[in-house]
């Protein structure tokens, strides 16, 4: 029987303490009440490591490089010690004939117990000839190694969505995960790359009550995709003023206005960024001054470039848009000072005819 999450942190030296912190941390970042904290302690404590596959297609690594170098002081280690990461020819010691061995192993020993993770796009093109791994095209490891799988789990924008190797005109043919395999349950976890933080909760859930989270309609998490950038971007006050960045290093720059004049996506990407943000909760793209890119939302590679405004994105009626905004805030701050003022007239009248008589 593998080890379970505790026993691995516990021969690591991690202390009781650190592990029940890491347990309230969890629920937290998953939105669930103190109550769970227990609920997650005991499937650490109790369930064995899950067995996972983690799949490397067509990307640059990025998810990776992202999860490993998390500031955080036990992401990185988490999801090494919580999961049986049997094979990942990115960080793994085997290679060559040894490393493809572990796969086959895995696939026939724990059938229907195990996780696949994918990071990166099969390229269905030329039979799958533009990405090979040992030997083989990819898209043949891929539906192996998903044949006896659990569940999938599509690690960023490349495995969910295709990313930069399916922009037009996609010569190699790449294609997002969850259209090539279809018989499977597949969590998308989009990003480019995803949060670190978002990446070992939805890890934990899924060890914790042996299900996926809930997910929209286009299969992400909803604890992390529900809600816009924008809605919880602390530039959205100067948004809702008419307050925009014109220009690079202009005034409204350096007073920290809003990015959507230059580009920015928040609008219209889902993600955690703005609440979670990167680096160990310091920072995010817009907080740095750079607006965002939109690399979780499908085909953002396709929806224009990075510094051209979005269009029709309306603020405070379906008929205001970004150029008018600013005019319409400052007339309704006008008119409700004439009609403050014309109130307070009348009132004034009134109480000094009520005193005449």
């Amino acid at each position: 029987m593998l080890e379970s999450f505790y026993d691995v942190m516990r021969r690591q030296g991690i202390s009781r303490r650190s592990f029940l912190k890491f347990c309230s941390l969890t629920a937290a970042s998953l939105g669930l009440g103190p109550s769970f904290n227990a609920t997650i302690a005991h499937a650490m404590e109790n369930k064995p490591r899950i067995p996972v596959l983690w799949l490397h297609g067509l990307e640059c690594t990025c998810c990776s490089e992202s999860f490993i170098r998390s500031a955080h002081p036990l992401v990185k280690d988490v999801i090494l010690s919580m999961l049986s990461l049997d094979y990942d020819d990115t960080i793994m010691a085997s290679a060559g004939h040894q490393a493809e061995a572990i796969v086959t192993e895995i696939v026939e020993k724990n059938k229907g117990n195990y996780i696949l993770a994918v990071e990166g796009n099969p390229p269905l093109n030329e039979d799958g000839m533009f990405c090979i791994i040992g030997g083989k095209p990819f898209v043949e490891q891929l539906k192996y190694a998903a044949s006896n799988a659990k569940a999938i789990i599509s690690w960023g924008s490349c495995a969910s969505w295709g990313c930069v190797q399916a922009a037009r005109p996609n010569p190699t043919r790449a294609t997002p995960v969850h259209q090539v395999i279809t018989d499977k349950p597949i969590i998308k976890v989009p990003g480019c790359p995803p949060i670190a933080e978002v990446m070992t909760a939805v890890v934990t859930y899924i060890l914790t009550f042996e299900r996926f989270p809930e997910l929209d309609r286009q299969g992400r998490p909803k604890m992390f995709y529900s809600q816009r950038i924008h809605d919880k971007c602390y530039r959205r006050p100067h948004f809702d003023a008419g307050q925009y960045v014109e220009s690079w290093d202009d005034e409204g720059a350096r007073k920290g206005y809003c990015l959507y004049k230059m580009g920015c996506k928040g609008p219209t990407t889902y993600n955690a960024c703005s609440t979670v943000r990167w680096n160990n909760g310091t920072s995010f793209p817009i907080q740095s001054g750079h607006g965002c890119i939109g690399c979780s939302e499908e085909g953002f590679w396709d929806k224009g470039g990075f510094y051209d405004r979005l269009t029709n994105i309306n603020a405070f009626g379906i008929e205001a848009n970004a150029d008018k905004i600013g005019l319409t805030a400052a007339a309704v701050v006008g008119g409700a000072a004439a009609i403050h003022a014309g109130v307070t007239a009348v009132k004034r009248a009134r109480e000094s005819g009520d005193k005449q008589s």
